[in-house]
């Protein structure tokens, strides 16, 4: 059987418009993933397209062809096959669909698929502009909006993904379409908000455009002896995010000596805003805290490179003893990983955000999405569980401690709160390969997602000649 690349130029592809494993940029995209677990799957070949027009092409020969594809923004996704693929296919690489444009008279914002979000700060911030995108600057901009997309505005503006006035996206046939909140497409609309690459590629992202704000922002470090302290100022900070829709607060539990870590950004350049008042009393090791840029904010807050990663998440219940649990169980999992790793060079989180009522609210307010977060009943926590290692090898040894710790922390949340802790969000942006984020938006987004899919991709292209990702094919529907 001839090569996918060779299939690919008898379908009309330039022979070079596609990278191969003998070039060095092929080398450098390679390694330009964010985690090493998802660098094994090595590609027949890479695609660069740099316009809507160039991606059309390539999903029809594609499609023409028979070659299995990935699409990769950003890269960013930490698990195997999620946005690569093997020596059976090629990968659509949207690195190069990078533009930044000031769009109708400063309202809104053109974004390409392949941008990261620091360089997106960055250019806007020259012109006085931002947008309510993501927080890592490495993070890639298609990925997290069609996942939803947590911002430093959420609790002003909502989810990335809410902030979203059009998307342009090529459909399976290659057709390139234009999705917004009314008209011919608004069905497909609402399903690319959070229902991440079932239906076709985005081309573009059109998103409302905000002022560049004046930032208060830094790390804050405390003491083991302040943790009962810091999860009672998490919770209460929860439950009053609508009285201040400007600051965020973001609580880590290290395994260093010093065991607390808030980041704590006020998007309106307030320093020390009320909303902080507990958690500023705490007994505090150092701080960082200053006036800052929405750019060197997300440039600061880049995670750790070249690290094979696990990630698990679930969604509680704002309640003390199920963020003690998880700080708690989190030790036990840090003096394991010592155990294998004398030596100490790996990373672990134990990150609680707050995840209000709010968030849900404001997504029905402008327009809303298929998450399922406007049927939250409860002020929740969002809870990312990671861990970091060198080796591959490391890597098969630390997957099932963290699912074990994120197995306990959830059985733990089901005994309280009357057997009601666990909210059934499942935040897709940070889930693991074996979690079931889709299903967790509810019957009803389910099926919006579903029939969104059956519509614009009737030969499930997207379901089958792009298997990475979450798919929705895979999502039971009771009879």
């Amino acid at each position: 059987m001839t090569s996918p690349t060779s299939r690919l130029v008898e379908a009309g592809l330039r022979p070079e418009a596609i990278l191969l494993p003998s070039d060095e940029a092929y080398a450098e995209r390679q390694s330009s993933y964010f985690s090493c677990s998802v660098r094994a799957l090595q590609p027949a070949g890479i695609l660069q397209p740099q316009s809507a027009d160039q991606v059309a092409h390539a999903v029809r020969s594609l499609v023409s062809a028979n070659v299995p594809f990935a699409v990769r923004s950003g890269g960013h996704t930490s698990w195997l096959g999620s946005n690569t693929i093997g020596a059976e296919g090629v990968t659509i690489d949207l690195g190069r669909m990078d533009w930044v444009h000031v769009l109708d008279n400063g309202h809104t914002i053109g974004l390409g698929p392949g941008n990261r979000w620091g360089k997106v700060y960055a250019e806007l911030a020259e012109q006085g502009y931002t947008v309510a995108g993501g927080r890592e600057g490495h993070v890639g901009v298609a990925g997290l909006i069609l996942g939803g997309g947590m911002a430093f505005f959420t609790a002003r503006y909502g989810l990335a993904c809410d902030n979203v006035v059009e998307f342009e996206i090529v459909l399976a046939d290659g057709r390139i379409v234009r999705a917004q909140r009314h008209g011919e497409y608004e069905d497909l609309f609402r399903a690319l908000k959070g229902g991440s690459n079932n239906f076709g590629i985005v081309t573009n992202f059109k998103m409302r455009a905000l002022p560049a704000p004046r930032v208060w922002a830094g790390m804050t470090l405390h003491p083991k002896e302040a943790i009962s302290e810091a999860i009672v100022a998490l919770t209460e900070f929860t439950d009053n995010v609508p009285q201040d829709v400007d600051s965020n607060l973001l609580c880590f539990f290290t395994y260093m000596e010093i065991v607390v870590a808030g980041a704590l950004i006020n998007i309106a350049g307030v320093a020390t805003a009320p909303a902080y008042k507990k958690w500023l009393e705490m007994p505090t090791i150092s701080s960082t805290c200053k006036m800052t840029t929405l750019p060197r904010l997300a440039m600061d807050y880049e995670q750790a490179q070249d690290y094979h990663n696990t990630w698990f998440t679930s969604t509680f219940k704002n309640d003390t003893q199920i963020v003690a649990k998880a700080a708690e169980l989190h030790e036990d999992l840090v003096e394991k990983l010592k155990s294998l790793i004398p030596d100490g060079d790996f990373v672990t989180q134990c990150l609680f955000q707050p995840f209000p009522k709010l968030f849900g609210q404001l997504s029905a307010q402008n327009g809303g999405n298929v998450l399922g977060i406007d049927q939250q009943p409860h002020n929740g926590l969002l809870w990312l569980a990671v861990a970091q290692v060198r080796t591959p090898e490391l890597e098969k040894l630390a997957y099932p401690l963290v699912r074990d710790w994120v197995d306990a922390v959830r059985e733990f949340a089901s005994t309280v709160e009357g057997g009601q802790g666990n909210l059934p969000w499942v935040y897709l942006n940070y889930a693991d390969k074996t979690q079931d984020p889709l299903s967790s938006y509810g019957m009803d987004n389910v099926l919006k997602i579903k029939e969104a899919a059956a519509k614009y991709d009737p030969g499930q292209v997207f379901q089958t000649l792009c298997p990475g990702g979450f798919k929705i094919s895979a999502v039971d529907v009771p009879n």
